[in-house]
């Protein structure tokens, strides 16, 4: 707003304690839906900053709303669940903990994919506009959400989330990534490829290693499966097109001379477009149901859905006006037009999709810039990422500190300015 005072004039004086708070959250991490140390967290810095904080949304989101004038509404999205990896980044803050999974398992727990940097990005935005609230107009709608991995946006909007809180004018939310410090990748339409999981239980009967003619043996089965699910990509999606098959769970057996009775394993499909998405599915169901004839089994596979994610879409026109913004804080040619999808998913859209109004989601970089002698945006949709550059969900994945939380702050606010006139300079 013309005559105010630049938004960011306190985050440097901000910065040290929200280095604090990452490295507490990255040391700290919690599986999906299991967030509650993280929650109490930003509900008390929210709290302390002066938003109306609501807890428990969705299990345990928080929501915070700050208005100070009539204006535009804007939602801002952070999620804060950690996944079941055991961290190898040798950080002096990195995470030992422990937790159990849904299926009762305990498992290590790592921040692998940067929800502790959008938290801590998303509490120095909270904390700036807050603090300099002449700076603005309007109404910004805090969501920290949890289990992005497992579906948690859509338990929010479950537990009544368009109903209790304002509607946005646009819903936008960023997520650390790979590319260098510094960037910001975007683009309009799909951004992030549509997302299904399910668990598959094959049936066999059992029996002794020495006699497998008396039984139906399931490990040879999930072999073939494993196997044939290969060529669904490289022999029935277009090589113009996108697709990714992935079995990332095979359990089957206790000992090695007993033949087992069922085999368990779980599936997830990256897809780019509706129609590749169809024939992929049924592509892979065609293929377990063969599998499963070919051995004869005594009862039909049975498939359990996990989890769905629709396409991530940004709205034309919203992505043109937040990319505007981008650049006036990060530089123009610092952000970055995505060629095509990534095929990693998110669950951010349901947000948009539940309440009507248009969303924007980008990447922002976490690398060390000189990592990247040619920095090419393709490296986050199959380009390949430069040597010591570790991706999203990897035991090594890390990113930096400095200057990725001032930058990721800088991003949220230079977005959500253009709605709210933030004044960024």
């Amino acid at each position: 707003m013309t005559g105010t005072p630049s938004v960011f004039a306190g985050l440097d004086a901000r910065l040290p304690a929200l280095r604090e708070l990452y490295q507490d959250l990255h040391a700290h991490p919690e599986l999906s839906f299991q967030e509650v140390r993280t929650a109490g967290i930003v509900a008390r810095w929210l709290r302390e900053q002066g938003w109306d904080v609501t807890e428990g949304v969705g299990g345990t989101g928080v929501v915070g709303v700050l208005r100070v004038s009539d204006g535009p509404v804007v939602l801002l999205r952070a999620d804060m669940d950690g996944l079941p990896v055991l961290e190898a980044t040798g950080l002096p803050y990195a995470s030992t903990r422990t937790g159990v999974d849904a299926d009762g398992n305990e498992v290590p727990v790592m921040h692998a994919c940067g929800h502790d940097m959008h938290v801590t990005c998303l509490l120095g935005a909270t904390a700036l506009l807050a603090a300099d609230r002449d700076a603005w107009r309007g109404t910004v709608v805090a969501v920290f959400q949890p289990a992005e991995e497992v579906s948690g946006a859509q338990a929010m909007i479950d537990d009544g989330f368009a109903e209790r809180f304002p509607r946005p004018d646009v819903c936008l939310a960023q997520h650390v990534g790979p590319i260098p410090a510094g960037t910001a990748a975007t683009r309009p339409g799909a951004v992030m490829s549509a997302s299904d999981s399910f668990a598959v239980r094959l049936f066999g009967r059992g029996g002794h290693g020495s006699a497998p003619e008396n039984t139906v043996d399931p490990v040879v089965m999930a072999a073939a499966v494993v196997m044939r699910l290969q060529t669904v990509v490289s022999r029935e999606v277009g090589a113009n097109q996108a697709a990714v098959v992935t079995v990332g769970s095979l359990h089957s057996g206790t000992k090695e001379n007993i033949i087992p009775d069922t085999a368990e394993m779980k599936i997830n499909i990256r897809s780019s477009d509706p129609a590749v998405r169809t024939r992929v599915l049924a592509a892979v169901e065609r293929i377990v149901r063969a599998e499963a004839l070919a051995a004869d089994t005594p009862k039909e596979p049975e498939f359990t859905s996990l989890n769905s994610f629709p396409l991530t879409l940004n709205d034309p026109d919203a992505t043109a006006t937040a990319v505007a913004g981008l650049g006036s804080v990060l530089g123009k040619e610092q952000v970055w037009t995505l060629p095509q999808p990534i095929m990693g998913s998110e669950d951010f859209g349901a947000f948009g999709s539940a309440m009507g109004v248009p969303s924007v989601f980008w990447h922002f970089g976490g690398a060390d810039p000189g990592l990247f002698p040619d920095p090419d945006p393709a490296s986050l949709v199959g380009g390949g990422l430069p040597p010591g550059v570790a991706y999203n969900h990897s035991p090594q994945y890390a990113p930096l500190q400095d200057p990725t939380i001032e930058l990721g702050v800088r991003a949220l606010l230079g977005a959500a300015g253009q709605w709210l006139g933030i004044r960024t300079s």
